[in-house]
């Protein structure tokens, strides 16, 4: 396949419908980026040649330019000096380089258009690439992405998973287990002095509390019998 034939081929294609059929998108992206970049460097070399070809023609024509300047000169010469014959072989000259600075003047006209063309096919083939870069940008990110997720949810499945709720269970059993042995520490322990005092004192509010109650009712059944 040709260099112009590669770059009609890749500007007229459409990358996210041939992505979009792809089996693996970042795959056929890596390899549409590298024959991008290989027909990219095939166009800037070709392009260099039309360039180089076109300083030497340009050189050929200033070369040709300065002899037809050098035999009209001459032809004068011989014409001032008499010379009509000299005059003619000189204006023969001078018209044969004359032509030959005319072809010369036509091909630089063609690879100054070649040129010119290259340069937008060179364009079109960048803007072409950078779109495909953002592209397989876009799709790392998407895979980096969907590698998370695929990770997150298979944690997910494994704290889920029986092996894990049932070590779950047996943590909270134990430390269940330690809570109730903390309680038993202080099951059946003698109360301290500050306690026994604070259990009297709240015994003699108790007696208070009857023995007014006692004489409350005493007095209404005074009352009811009189």
């Amino acid at each position: 396949m040709g260099i112009f034939t590669r770059f009609r081929d890749i500007v007229s294609s459409n990358i996210n419908v041939m992505l979009e059929g792809a089996e693996d998108p970042e795959k056929l992206i890596k390899l549409m980026i590298r024959e991008m970049e290989d027909t990219l460097v095939e166009l800037k070399a070709a392009c260099a040649g039309v360039i180089a070809r076109a300083a030497k023609t340009r050189r050929q024509m200033e070369e040709v330019n300065d002899r037809v300047k050098v035999w009209e000169g001459r032809a004068q010469l011989a014409v001032n000096k008499g010379r009509d014959d000299l005059a003619r072989e000189a204006l023969m000259e001078k018209r044969k380089y004359t032509g030959r600075a005319e072809d010369l003047e036509e091909e630089l006209g063609e690879l100054d258009t070649l040129v010119g063309q290259y340069h937008g096919d060179i364009e079109q083939l960048e803007e072409k690439l950078q779109k495909a870069r953002e592209k397989q940008r876009i799709l790392v990110q998407r895979h980096i992405h969907a590698v998370r997720k695929q990770r997150a949810q298979e944690d997910i499945r494994r704290i889920e998973s029986t092996d894990a709720v049932m070590k779950f269970e047996a943590l909270e059993n134990r430390i269940e287990r330690m809570e109730a042995e903390a309680d038993l520490v202080n099951y059946g322990k003698k109360p301290t002095l500050e306690a026994e005092f604070e259990g009297l004192m709240m015994d003699d509010e108790i007696e208070n509390d009857l023995n007014r109650l006692k004489t409350s009712m005493n007095r209404g059944e005074e009352r009811v019998s009189q």
